[in-house]
């Protein structure tokens, strides 16, 4: 199966004013655009041709797993965001992360300490535990819970070229503009 930029969810200009079209051009036009292609270019020869992009960063190593790695956390990223999100989770979400954070105020501050504290560039991410419980899990640079056991349900990107045209090194303002596109209706279907 070959490896393959998909295309955004949404039109470009979707997520303004909370993310910018030029920021969407240069994140997903560029970087994302590189991680898939050389992520296509290692996969030959590599007797990982044919998986899924999935499988790929589960098996691989090295620079391969590197660029498959960030080629899936990037496409689940778009797929977390929409133009008609923020507002609140639906109910079994909400109920969800009110038991494991007390509600979903506390669940937002706990993810946004995160991001606000993870130095240098990564992700982070509510997972689904294999017990079923909620988690937020902060990955450094191309590391993802889909190597693991955790199943991811939301992902905020917080390298640089996530928000530096529009924040600058504002990352707090960046995640503040993340909770108003985030789709919570995508986030509750991943729940196992």
């Amino acid at each position: 199966m070959a490896i393959e930029l998909p295309a955004l969810p949404y039109a470009r200009d979707a997520l303004e004013p909370h993310i910018s079209a030029a920021t969407l051009d240069l994140h997903h036009g560029a970087h994302h655009r590189a991680h898939v292609e050389e992520a296509a270019r290692l996969l030959e020869g590599s007797g990982l041709a044919g998986l899924p992009l999935e499988e790929v960063v589960r098996r691989a190593r090295g620079r391969l797993a590197e660029h498959a790695a960030q080629a899936w956390n990037h496409g689940f990223y778009w797929a977390c965001l929409s133009p008609r999100g923020g507002g609140e989770p639906g109910d079994a979400l909400a109920g969800l992360l009110a038991r494991q954070y007390g509600d979903v105020s506390r669940f937002r501050e706990e993810f946004t300490r995160m991001a606000l504290g993870l130095f240098g560039s990564g992700w982070v991410w509510l997972v689904q535990r294999a017990d079923g419980n909620p988690g937020i899990v902060a990955t450094r640079g191309a590391a993802t819970p889909l190597t693991g056991a955790d199943t991811p349900l939301l992902a905020c990107d917080v390298w640089e070229h996530a928000y530096y045209l529009d924040r600058q090194n504002r990352r707090a303002e960046y995640l503040e503009a993340f909770w108003k596109v985030v789709d919570w209706d995508a986030v509750a279907k991943r729940l196992r």
